[in-house]
């Protein structure tokens, strides 16, 4: 009776944990992106070394318990047995290739994906520049060549560069797109940069990866990868809103919400981005041409600073 309870118990926790994870989605394992796709084969080439360890190790677990039971009278009995040189050489020797083998791999991938190192791309594609700015509990897209700005939605044309300057207007949080690749914090009064690129047209979610609150679980945005014809269509759709975003409007944005919706703004007012991480830098921010700092107009952040 006590048998059969057990075996149902275990069908039971068995079925539950195959339906929690049929609802899971290992974004990771699914890249659409260069980036990608490097940190996916650093993943599964690493699991693939450390299996040549775990899996032998269960194996001779389980055939040790086996052959060495009580009741097998046939087994080698050796009790004053203590040491054997060619188990030290396997036992030492295998791992320690494993590891060295490891450490060489994530030294390459790291420095070849580093998220400060532009992406290459066709001659004739010019890369595009999103400032990102992680608020309370939401995400700004600042696009400065187009003049326009969303909320939680973020659109970029297939096979082209992005490069993010990101910061943040709040406390420590960290931007992740998991299909596109790599994960980077966002710091208030600090740039942090990432060079991504999508090579499929999707719709990707986007997330905070950095516990930053009660509306944390809802710091999502969508990552819109389309055509050129289509991400132009999409800018004048953003261009065709009535909302402007300007050192008077911004402070009613930055106030905390949750599960905040989409929101497109027609103009950004120049310079809003620096002057965001001016504001904890006593006015100043590094100009990424030159590396040093500069001035951030005084006119701009006391407007916002006097709102907030």
């Amino acid at each position: 009776m006590k048998n059969k309870l057990l075996a149902r118990t275990a069908r039971l926790g068995g079925l539950s944990s195959a339906l929690l994870l049929a609802g899971c989605e290992l974004d990771v394992l699914d890249p659409k992106g260069p980036v990608g796709e490097g940190v996916k084969t650093l993943i599964t080439t690493s699991v693939i070394a450390m299996l040549i360890v775990v899996v032998p190790t269960i194996i001779l677990t389980l055939w040790f318990a086996w052959q060495y039971r009580q009741s097998n009278t046939s087994a080698e009995y050796l009790p004053k047995w203590s040491h054997s040189n060619k188990i030290e050489v396997v036992i030492w020797g295998v791992p320690s290739l494993i590891i060295l083998f490891l450490a060489v791999i994530t030294y390459q991938t790291c420095h070849s994906l580093d998220p400060y190192k532009p992406l290459e791309a066709e001659a004739n594609t010019k890369p595009l520049h999103v400032q990102v700015v992680a608020q309370d509990w939401k995400w700004l897209f600042i696009y400065p060549e187009q003049g326009i700005a969303t909320v939680n939605q973020l659109a970029m044309p297939v096979n082209t560069p992005v490069d993010f300057d990101i910061t943040s207007d709040s406390v420590m949080n960290s931007f992740f797109i998991p299909r596109l690749g790599s994960m980077i914090y966002a710091m208030a009064g600090m740039q942090t940069q990432l060079h991504l690129l999508a090579s499929e047209p999707g719709d990707y979610m986007g997330e905070s990866a950095n516990y930053s609150g009660r509306g944390f679980s809802d710091m999502r945005f969508h990552a819109l990868a389309m055509s050129n014809d289509e991400f132009n269509a999409w800018v004048e759709k953003v261009r065709a809103s009535s909302e402007q975003l300007d050192s008077q409007t911004y402070p009613k944005l930055a106030a905390p919400s949750e599960a905040n919706p989409v929101e497109y703004f027609a103009h950004v007012e120049p310079g809003m981005f620096n002057t965001i991480v001016a504001k904890y830098n006593n006015g100043m921010v590094m100009d990424k041409s030159t590396g040093k700092m500069i001035q951030v107009q005084q006119s701009a952040m006391s407007d916002m600073n006097m709102k907030e």
